[in-house]
């Protein structure tokens, strides 16, 4: 259990919150959101103590331990990935550590016997005896493959640290967990593992995440940073979202009654609470949701960028036919081979592989960007295509501004391209600044802004969520899912596949699995799971 009492973050002048006052309890997890510096690693932080509060307190409950997913990566880099596994439970490892050293003593003496006999108690409730075969489960629940598990950190890419991280985190069953951003750099089918574990969890978990469909599935309460203040709802994201947008269009409907109003939240109340996802704690959050007040519902003070992409002319009948097609990387890794296909009209098509370079090489491949090692591509004559590119380095070389780098992609005036500007939510003096400091989430902007103008009706999407906040991904996903067009891309956000794509391709180095499907279907199918066994040449 976690209390927070009083407590008030400010930086300067700067007052992020004040008067806070909550209290976090076992078995729940609290999914916390917030605008781009709102304060959300901020509040995670004041809780695990790498930040002093400017007012107020953190207390857990006597003899709780608190565990952290670390952010740095390169800490552990002369430990093997087992041991910094091992090190997430620091009193086990104490303990282990201790035990170690006496054991090595040339001169045991008898006081140390007594003391060893001490430790080897505590080492088995601390569950010292399983806990390698613990820590290489999680692993290999990861993604780490068990080859890995004595190798050094300083090994491992990048993408392997996160996952050992997050290993870390959840070791030994701590009984508070603070998780910021678990899933980036996760694949699907691992992210899908840890929405299964967390759920199994009786921990309180304190969660800060850009993924709607993770903080769906695992959140039983909402942890809501704005208007300055720090509220605490029951329910999921998709619930604070709905009902946030619903509060605002009551707030716009001026004519509405009061008792109208109340009566509508209700009923949206009573409705969400029927519809509650299956889960462990599916009782008491229709319970809390059934005693929410109604008052408490207020529009958001966030801003959903604008995306609309629309169409200057209508798809013909042939889209894109794709045959043969094989790609090899620079370290000659077979990323897909055989690859054919045929886009029809109306196909909204996610792109998976276990290997996410493969997607990138095949939206290079048909953009002209890259030879295939083999096969070929043709677009059909009435197709024009937007492209979104996973790297977009090279878009932001130059010192212009935002309105003169915009305004080589499209026709317009000024007034034109910083209204366009305005719509992707930068304004006044923004406008003005050198595209080549702009953050990842504005460089995104940007590039969709980019792709909107050329009202392409074909949008290609490597990985599109990256660098977004939740308000623009929301907004890119409702507008996507209105597209008359053709989308092909490929993503990690398991909303974003389930909302957009109504059929699936999977490449492999030996093939594609072709399925006309929803995604949620796709990933539930035993014999999609068996053809994928048999394509990859293991389990999957």
């Amino acid at each position: 259990m976690i209390t927070v009492s009083n407590l008030a973050i400010q930086f300067g002048k700067r007052v992020l919150y004040k008067d806070v006052n909550m209290k976090f309890t076992p078995g729940n997890i609290y999914g916390v959101i917030g605008a781009n510096g709102a304060g959300k690693s901020t509040l995670l932080k004041a809780i695990s103590g790498e930040l002093e509060a400017t007012k107020g307190s953190v207390e857990l409950g006597p003899g709780e331990r608190l565990s952290v997913l670390s952010q740095d990566h390169f800490q552990y880099d002369q430990e093997t990935v087992l041991n910094t596994v091992l090190m997430g439970h620091t009193v086990m490892w104490d303990i282990m550590k201790e035990r170690e050293a006496l054991y090595s003593k040339a001169d045991f003496s008898d006081e140390d016997g007594i003391r060893v006999a001490e430790l080897e108690e505590k080492f088995a409730e601390a569950g010292g005896y399983t806990a390698e075969s613990d820590a290489g489960a999680l692993l290999s629940g990861l993604g780490v493959k068990e080859a890995k598990h004595n190798k050094l950190m300083g090994e491992l890419s990048g993408k392997e640290k996160v996952r050992v991280m997050l290993a870390k985190a959840l070791f030994g069953n701590p009984d508070n967990l603070l998780l910021d951003e678990p899933t980036n750099d996760l694949d699907l089918d691992t992210v899908q593992w840890l929405e299964e574990y967390l759920s199994n969890m009786e921990t309180t978990v304190l969660v800060v995440s850009h993924d709607r469909h993770f903080l769906d599935s695992v959140c039983t309460h909402t942890v809501d940073i704005d208007f300055g203040k720090v509220t605490l709802f029951a329910g999921n994201y998709s619930f604070w979202y709905e009902s946030s947008q619903l509060a605002l269009r009551q707030a716009q409907n001026q004519k509405a009654k009061a008792e109208e109003k109340k009566k509508e939240l209700e009923e949206f109340i009573r409705r969400f609470s029927a519809n509650v996802a299956k889960s462990k704690q599916t009782t008491s959050r229709k319970k809390m949701l059934e005693k929410l007040n109604v008052e408490e519902i207020r529009p958001s003070t966030r801003k959903y960028p604008g995306i609309i992409f629309q169409m200057n002319r209508e798809p013909g009948n042939q889209i894109l036919e794709v045959e043969g097609l094989k790609a090899v990387s620079d370290d000659g890794t077979v990323l897909f081979d055989n690859v054919s296909f045929t886009v029809e009209k109306n196909d909204k098509i996610v792109f998976l592989s276990r290997d996410p370079r493969a997607m990138t090489a095949l939206f290079e491949i048909i953009q002209g960007n890259r030879q295939p090692d083999a096969g070929t591509f043709s677009w059909g004559v009435t197709i024009t295509t937007a492209y979104l590119p996973l790297d977009n380095t090279e878009y932001f070389q130059s010192d212009k501004n935002l309105v003169d780098w915009l305004s080589q992609y499209g026709e317009g005036n000024e007034v034109f391209f910083k209204a366009y500007l305005g719509r992707m939510l930068f304004s006044g003096e923004e406008v003005l600044k050198k595209v080549n400091v702009l953050s990842g989430g504005e460089k995104m902007r940007c590039m969709i802004a980019r792709m909107q103008l050329k009202n392409a009706n074909c949008l290609v999407l490597d990985t599109p969520t990256n660098h977004l906040d939740l308000e623009s991904i929301q907004a890119f996903n409702n507008n996507l899912k209105l597209f008359k067009g053709n989308i092909l891309f490929s993503s990690h956000d398991h909303e974003f596949i389930e909302t957009v794509a109504n059929r699936v391709i999977e490449l492999t180095p030996t093939g594609t699995i072709n399925k006309i499907m929803e995604y949620d279907e796709y990933i539930a199918s035993d014999d999609i799971k068996e053809l994928r066994q048999k394509m990859y040449g293991d389990e999957v």
